[in-house]
């Protein structure tokens, strides 16, 4: 039995099942995004003055990641056009440069997290903070080196607008017996990272899925070309606009944490 409506517009809609499927499950996905955009924007709210972060993330890599990201969304247009003009090796050649800005955006934000994993918070039996990444830590040697700066006061440690992204800071080797407290900056070590991971984490696990499916659509899917070329072009459709809502989640991550 033939299912219907995957080419055909459904007489109470005007659109394909598939395409009122991808529109409910995008409503749903608005739902999600937008709760946790309005936590973010409560918690910011709530955080005492001076005590929320700046400029703790690296605006050109997340410039570039926003590049990748709109270019990506080209591609994916392209891709399905050249279906429409039953051009099949054009979409070919751009939805496997979808796929490769995918990887590209996945591997930009995996340095991203490690930049923060490797970023220690590290309070000394005197007072002082030392802060900055780890360039050696070895748990048998005497000391831990990182790259970084003593501060005496926690609060110098949100504000850091006034440096360049590619700030250098001096080598540090602090005694292990002078270590009072050792943290990373991993969602755990406060609200601003905590959001930050759970939306950025999020989103980088959409990208991903859609990823899959348009990899899929690539390789074996695209057998449905030579059979039914009207209904892989609307799974390329659909596709395109799920990776159209990715994009557009960026658009509105990109300036809320790394630029306001």
């Amino acid at each position: 039995m033939d299912i219907p409506y995957t080419v055909a517009p459904r007489p109470d809609t005007g659109l394909y099942n598939a395409k009122v499927g991808i529109w409910l499950f995008l409503a749903s996905e608005v739902m999600l995004f937008g709760a946790l955009f309005s936590s973010y924007i409560l918690l910011r709210v709530g955080t005492p003055e001076g005590y929320w972060p700046h400029g703790w993330l690296n605006v050109p890599v997340g410039t570039a990641n926003t590049l990748v990201l709109i270019t990506s969304s080209i591609t994916t247009v392209m891709a399905w056009a050249s279906c429409k003009m039953n051009q099949f090796g054009r979409f070919k050649f751009f939805h496997a440069c979808t796929i490769l800005l995918a990887l590209t955006f996945v591997c930009i934000k995996s340095y991203e997290y490690h930049d923060k994993f490797t970023h220690y918070e590290i309070v000394l039996k005197d007072g002082r903070i030392a802060d900055g990444h780890i360039v050696e830590n070895n748990p048998k040697a005497d000391h831990v080196v990182i790259a970084g700066h003593y501060v005496t006061d926690k609060k110098e440690l949100y504000d850091l607008s006034g440096l360049s992204a590619f700030h250098k800071h001096a080598e540090l080797s602090i005694p292990r017996e002078q270590i009072a407290d050792m943290e990373r900056y991993g969602p755990w070590h406060n609200t601003y990272l905590a959001i930050y991971f759970t939306l950025t984490g999020l989103h980088a696990l959409h990208v991903i899925g859609g990823a899959i499916v348009i990899s899929f659509l690539w390789f074996t899917g695209r057998k449905m070309w030579e059979s039914d070329p009207e209904r892989f072009t609307n799974r390329v459709e659909v596709s395109g606009l799920f990776w159209h809502f990715v994009d557009l989640v960026w658009i509105f991550l990109f300036p809320v944490l790394y630029l306001i």
